[in-house]
């Protein structure tokens, strides 16, 4: 292994980027399950809505100044909403159970509570 194998991304050390990323790892093994037909559909916005929040937050974390980190936080914050939409429409079409509906949901929250804390506190 090379000497930064060990090394860290200023993002990876925000505790809502690791929740994110746990979150986006939940969802891609769920949208494996969906039926076939939603290859391209359903399964595939779920997928991209939920990484991109991880995404966004790396994304703004990395720029150079406080207001397009604030900018990003609020397209991840989008992301997370409109994966809370998808998963209302998967839970409607019994792609997912009630069970993980709520387990997913209860990681969207805090997420959510964390990127309103993070964009309050950026001054």
């Amino acid at each position: 292994m090379g000497k930064y194998a060990n090394a860290k991304f200023p993002y990876e050390e925000l505790e809502v980027w690791q929740y994110s990323i746990e979150l986006a790892e939940i969802i891609y093994k769920i949208a494996k399950l969906f039926p076939e037909e939603e290859r391209y559909g359903l399964s595939s916005q779920i997928r991209r809505c939920t990484s991109s929040i991880g995404l966004n937050i790396a994304e703004g974390k990395g720029r150079y100044s406080k207001k397009e980190f604030k900018h990003f936080l609020y397209i991840a914050r989008a992301s997370l909403y409109e994966l809370s939409s998808c998963l209302e429409l998967a839970l409607r079409l019994k792609y997912i159970d009630k069970e993980q509906y709520g387990t997913i949901r209860e990681k969207a929250f805090q997420i959510l509570f964390m990127i309103n804390s993070l964009i309050k506190s950026i001054t």
